[in-house]
């Protein structure tokens, strides 16, 4: 699974202006469906905020990874959001987030859905790649750390 593969210009949205979980979410989905992947975009919110009711996809240091598994999508689809300021999403450390993965993976699918979440978090253990994000002017900039294998 390589982030190149499901991450594109269109799928990063920078200074996203929800202030509260549904709406983070909403604006990833809506920036998620440019890809032309999710059938059913009411059914792809159903799924992301029944799981995040189930349990918070608040993380550590600043990142949440909101998700759902369902039939409104054939493969994989992921997008990344950064907001300019903190949104709660009752995050293991308590801190608010500002930088938001949100991915929608095949209800009978879940090796591609795992290794994107796995090779995501590895990236974010590195406090300069997240200030590199959360400064970034570029769609361009998020993927071009994102996808840096070098360091």
């Amino acid at each position: 699974m390589s982030l190149k593969n499901v991450l594109t210009q269109d799928s990063i949205v920078l200074h996203l202006k929800g202030s509260t979980k549904e709406t983070i979410i909403d604006e990833l989905l809506a920036a998620a469906s440019k890809s032309g992947k999710i059938k059913d975009l009411a059914s792809a919110r159903k799924s992301v905020l029944e799981r995040e009711r189930r349990m918070s996809t608040g993380m550590k240091h600043g990142i949440a990874i909101p998700h759902g598994k369902t039939d409104a999508v054939d493969s994989l689809v992921a997008c990344i959001g950064v907001s300019d300021l903190g949104v709660d999403f009752e995050a293991l450390d308590q801190l608010d987030c500002r930088i938001f993965i949100l991915t929608l993976s095949p209800a009978d699918k879940t090796g591609p859905h795992l290794q994107f979440l796995a090779e995501v978090s590895l990236l974010f253990r590195s406090e300069e790649k997240r200030n590199v994000i959360l400064a970034a002017r570029t769609a361009a900039e998020v993927i071009a750390v994102l996808t840096d294998t070098d360091s």
